[in-house]
């Protein structure tokens, strides 16, 4: 066993719903939240998608999230700035991370965004073509979030509250610091590191002079680091669905799942040579055994599940307890005491949520 010491454990949620009954589905994502929080895990993600029955805007739904925990952390992993205004998301954020008395993380993405030619029309009201679509982009979102005042010493503005210097409201301090960018490349790896950004690493990455995907994101943590971003947090994120607490139909429909997506792991796909690591799917002590082996887990101290598509509330349920009780604690992750014990119903038993720390 290498030298492993997670202390922060968190999930990301796809949050599927059918599409003829898109409530129910995203009810049962913030009912997962919940029991994530119970759980004892640090930190919550959302996915934003776009065309798809999923999170489409990962603000407006982490707004609903703040009012349904009071501890855990909540994540956007990721949000393509290139549909987004950067004055206006910064709006929408800095709202949500005081509803959520600054429990908000921030994660984001550059360059052009998935289905631009179908959204791209509609989102930018005609030509895109000559849209900036750059990392610039994320960095006039940070500085949004700073609410400097605008215009010069003697900008004022009135308002029904008086005469006021100009800010973007509400101001949600700290949330400057709490920014995310995906890595999946040197580029974005370098960029990330050297603008002070938060890394968010996965089970997806980019190919460059190597085929091996474990080689690839080596090389692009050690040049995060390299390039400024030593000290800051890092969360890697695997695919991990231990199937110790599920039944056996269910524990064979995962390993069908796992299957079906094994060769995509043999071999670069495309022209941008993506890279993907094979999916953790077993009982715990096979993907203990697997975790063991994975040459990047000691170089975090953050460990993200990303829950697959498509499978049901009840199942993601399982996956997120058998990780915390039989994974998480071979991983050297303990908690720390919790100022709000609680205790949630698990099957036929009761499982009393572990303390923790930050």
């Amino acid at each position: 066993m290498t030298n492993i010491s997670i202390d922060q454990i968190g999930f990301l949620s796809p949050g599927n719903y059918a599409p003829d009954n898109p409530l129910d589905g995203l009810e049962k994502t913030l009912s997962l939240l919940q029991y994530g929080e119970a759980l004892g895990f640090a930190s919550a993600w959302v996915r934003q998608r776009h065309l798809e029955p999923g999170i489409s805007s990962a603000a407006a739904f982490l707004a609903a999230a703040t009012q349904r925990t009071s501890d855990i952390e909540l994540g956007t992993a990721v949000i393509p700035i290139g549909y987004e205004n950067p004055y206006r998301l910064a709006e929408d954020l800095s709202t949500v991370d005081v509803l959520s008395r600054g429990r908000l993380n921030v994660g984001l993405s550059a360059g052009k965004p998935p289905h631009l030619d179908l959204i791209g029309p509609l989102a930018f009201d005609g030509d895109w073509s000559g849209y900036d679509f750059s990392h610039e982009r994320v960095l006039r979102f940070q500085d949004n979030l700073r609410s400097n005042l605008l215009g010069d010493d003697d900008t004022v503005i009135k308002t029904p509250f008086g005469t006021k210097r100009p800010r973007l409201q509400p101001h949600a301090k700290g949330l400057a610091d709490r920014l995310w960018y995906g890595g999946g490349s040197l580029r974005s790896a370098a960029w990330a590191g050297s603008h002070g950004f938060n890394l968010l690493i996965g089970n997806v990455t980019t190919g460059e002079d190597t085929d091996a995907f474990f080689v690839a994101q080596a090389r692009q943590l050690a040049l995060y680091r390299s390039s400024g971003g030593a000290g800051r947090r890092v969360a890697l994120g695997r695919v991990i669905v231990p199937i110790d607490g599920a039944d056996t139909i269910t524990r064979r429909r995962y390993r069908d799942y796992a299957a079906g997506r094994h060769e995509r792991t043999l071999t670069p796909q495309g022209e941008r040579r993506t890279l993907y690591a094979g999916d953790l799917v077993g009982s715990a002590d096979e993907i203990l055994e697997r975790l063991y082996a994975d040459p990047i887990l000691p170089e975090v101290s953050e460990i993200r599940l990303e829950l697959p598509y498509e499978f049901e509330e009840g199942e993601y349920r399982q996956i997120l307890e058998d990780f915390v009780r039989l994974i998480a604690p071979e991983l050297g992750w303990s908690g720390a005491p919790s100022s709000k014990p609680a205790s949630i119903n698990i099957g036929a038993g009761q499982f009393r949520r572990p303390a923790r720390g930050r």
